[in-house]
């Protein structure tokens, strides 16, 4: 557990020393948001009935955009071959590192979404509800994404592939996050049905995107 927590508080400083990260993600996400009411006009009431679609798909889109360094900068620095030669078991380090790996790019975008959330004229009490859908799923996008980091390291310009890899795995999770977002907004499903799917895909993903990756590993060497 000591060395658990080591490679945590590692990865976490090692992402604020080098930076970029978070704010790519967020500045993405950003972006997205706040080109959908310029492209489809000033209709409020459109922008309200499909805002939790667009918050969605920008927050998928952020996190497959640094889904690459979840394992390069090991990669690069030797220390991947001495976590995949430590003591604790490769499953719970590669979950410690897409931990840390969340803290730092997935968790700023729950953060910015309310604030995003004013643009697509969704009302606090909705977007309270939008921000804990993505709060539940946002992980899931991190764990699935184990499995194209890991099999996408040791291949030149791998980062390329990982999106690629990855989208597809993602799409339930967008699937049900969408649904329990609009359910917020009196849609025709109930919130809590989608949303305990949503976050039971979330569960499921957090042992399924360590094993696989771990099992790549395993894999390669």
């Amino acid at each position: 557990m000591t060395a658990l927590s080591a490679l945590l508080f590692r990865d976490l400083r090692l992402a604020v020393r080098v930076g970029g990260g978070a704010w790519m993600g967020v500045l993405f996400f950003l972006i997205v948001v706040t080109l959908v009411p310029f492209s489809i006009g000033p209709e409020l009431s459109l922008l309200r009935r499909i805002g939790p679609a667009i918050l969605w798909l920008g927050a998928l889109l952020a996190s497959l955009l640094t889904l690459d360094r979840l394992f390069a900068a090991d990669q690069e620095d030797g220390s991947l071959d001495l976590i995949l030669m430590a003591r604790p078991p490769l499953e719970l380090a590669i979950a410690t590192k897409a931990l840390a790996h969340w803290l730092t790019s997935g968790l700023p975008l729950v953060v910015a979404a309310p604030a995003l959330g004013i643009f697509l004229n969704i009302d606090s009490r909705a977007m309270a509800a939008v921000a804990l859908t993505l709060l539940a799923g946002t992980p899931a996008l991190t764990f699935l994404g184990l499995i194209g980091a890991a099999l996408a390291v040791t291949l030149r310009r791998g980062g390329l592939l990982v999106p690629v890899l990855i989208l597809p795995l993602t799409i339930p999770v967008l699937i049900f996050g969408v649904a329990a977002s609009n359910a917020a907004l009196a849609g025709p499903v109930p919130f809590g049905t989608a949303f305990t799917i949503l976050c039971a895909l979330s569960l499921a993903s957090l042992v399924i995107g360590p094993v696989a990756a771990a099992a790549a590993f395993r894999h390669a060497e």
